[in-house]
């Protein structure tokens, strides 16, 4: 941001903006994108029965594609089947006057972040564009591409993946036949949304890694130096975002660490090529 920054006021005193004028055009990047989320989110509200019976308690019911895969597979390696079941031993219940629409308003904003995340970070770009080269800019279309993309696989990744997991753990762990699960909503909700929010966001790791070493904050000597550091935050991250189950921190932490490697490449190669840059200025 600091070098965006510099750009931004060397335009300024040649004319082109004032640093008032550029707060004012990010104030109506931030209300497209706000207006954007409540867009999507407004149309996910009217769509209730898709994203609730659909989305929200797909992984409530036993026969989710995730389960019928693992059981699958592990009927097939073992013989036993892990994942196979007819119903999952809880109900989920509301204990808030307010509870259900509370949750409904709440997931639906959720979900039109989630839907509206490429023109977020659209919006991010053509903020910074102006401070940009035009070489900059050509590598900056691609890295919003897969910025998306990232963000997409990270939330299928949650969703299919993590929160499954997560519901089958903690909605079948019992301490004694005497004791039943019933699941307050929020408490349902908020394991699905954040478990598949958290990927989504952490799959961001190389296009932050970019920027970072773009701007100067980040080398690749730094994050080789620091990998066990950074693979014990990963671990803690992964504990965070999941259930005290090791098969789900393990499922998690290991994208992690290969999205770290593939960031340290990233951060060489643009740490190169600027180094490059200088030596033909020079």
């Amino acid at each position: 941001m600091c070098a965006i920054s510099a750009k931004f006021m060397a335009k300024s005193s040649s004319g082109s903006m004032s640093f008032l004028q550029h707060l004012e055009v990010l104030r109506w990047h931030l209300v497209r994108s706000t207006a954007a989320i409540f867009l999507f989110g407004g149309i996910a509200f009217f769509a209730k029965s898709i994203l609730f019976d659909q989305i929200i308690f797909g992984p409530k019911n036993p026969h989710f594609v995730t389960y019928r895969i693992f059981c699958e597979v592990t009927t097939a390696l073992t013989g036993k089947g892990l994942f196979c079941m007819d119903a999952l031993p809880f109900q989920i219940l509301n204990t808030k006057m307010a509870g259900q629409f509370s949750i409904h308003i709440w997931v639906s904003l959720i979900a039109g972040f989630i839907v509206a995340f490429p023109y977020l970070i659209w919006e991010m770009w053509r903020f910074i564009k102006p401070g940009l080269h035009s070489t900059e800019r050509k590598y900056s279309r691609g890295v919003l591409f897969f910025g998306a993309i990232l963000f997409a696989i990270g939330v299928l990744f949650g969703y299919y993946i993590i929160a499954p997991l997560s519901i089958q753990f903690l909605g079948t762990y019992s301490v004694s036949a005497d004791v039943t699960n019933f699941i307050d909503l929020s408490s349902y909700i908020t394991t699905v949304s954040t478990v598949t929010l958290a990927c989504g966001l952490i799959f961001e790791l190389p296009v932050l890694v970019y920027f970072l070493a773009k701007i100067g904050l980040l080398t690749p000597d730094w994050m080789r130096k620091y990998r066990k550091h950074s693979f014990v935050v990963i671990l803690v991250l992964s504990a965070i975002i999941t259930p005290p189950d090791i098969t789900s921190q393990v499922l998690v932490t290991l994208p992690i660490v290969v999205l770290y490697e593939i960031s340290i490449r990233i951060c060489a190669r643009v740490v190169k090529k600027q180094e490059k840059a200088l030596a033909k200025t020079d």
